[in-house]
């Protein structure tokens, strides 16, 4: 839980705050992270018991970017509704298990939206895929600080499990027993170490340079940029690079950018 954060966008009620920030403290996710919060909610957030820590350490960005910039995998929560969706929609039980695996070598980011509106595209554009906690069609929206709350809860839980099934080997020996063979987690076959993907920085820098060499090579025309950029955010996030292969991208597109420079 030390390589989470959760990340709030646009919160307006500091009751909320509170919450959250508790639910936080409760399952071990000490990093709170807020974009744009409403100035008088986020000054009077007062309600986190025991967590008030935790909220003197919270940070404010100006923008989403900038929060997740440090992030190898960024999470968006949502109810759904009756938007249409443009990323992979996942129930909880299946991001938390994903989400735990990616806390296992680098920060994830888990995203809350305002309590009016949630997310916007702009906000989900940013989110390599999307998380819904399994509610009642008839009622699906949560309050932001119970959402948060099953959310910790559920990628706790996990957290509990490892550290039980390693404690495991510990009570046999206190007892006598042969412990059984523990299994290798992470590595995947044929490599000796765990995989290590890009943060969202240097996606967004990748990001930055393609959409440079788009335009110089008359591909979106000035009009399009904004939904341009939008779509290219998703799709980079689509690729799930990792560090090395995304520096050579980031490489290879500033090339393309220095010859297009040269030509022009």
């Amino acid at each position: 839980m030390k390589n989470l954060c959760a990340v709030l966008v646009g919160t307006r009620n500091p009751l909320n705050v509170g919450a959250v920030a508790r639910a936080m403290s409760n399952f071990g996710a000490m990093e709170l992270r807020a974009v744009r919060p409403y100035e008088k909610a986020w000054r009077e957030a007062k309600s986190a018991v025991g967590a008030g820590e935790l909220l003197a350490r919270a940070k404010e960005f100006a923008n989403l970017a900038e929060a997740v910039a440090d992030c190898s995998l960024v999470v968006g929560t949502t109810a759904v509704g009756n938007r249409e969706m443009k990323h992979p929609l996942r129930r909880l039980e299946e991001g938390a298990r994903l989400m735990g695996k990616r806390m296992e070598t680098g920060r994830v980011a888990v995203l809350f939206g305002s309590e009016k509106w949630g997310l916007s595209n702009e906000d989900l554009s940013y989110c390599h895929w999307l998380m819904r906690i399994p509610t009642r069609v008839e009622h699906r929206s949560m309050n932001l600080g119970q959402a948060a709350a099953v959310v910790m809860y559920e990628l706790g839980r996990r957290e509990r499990i490892t550290a039980e099934e390693a404690e495991g080997p510990q009570r046999a020996r206190r007892r006598g027993e042969k412990p059984a063979p523990l299994k290798p987690k992470g590595a995947a076959p044929g490599r000796g170490m765990k995989e290590e993907f890009a943060d969202m920085e240097t996606v967004e820098r990748i990001g930055e340079a393609l959409l440079e060499a788009l335009r110089k090579s008359g591909y979106i025309a000035a009009r399009g940029e904004a939904k341009a950029e939008e779509k290219l955010r998703r799709m980079l996030r689509r690729f799930s690079l990792e560090t090395g292969d995304a520096e050579v991208f980031l490489g290879m597109v500033r090339k393309i950018l220095w010859k297009l420079d040269q030509d022009g």
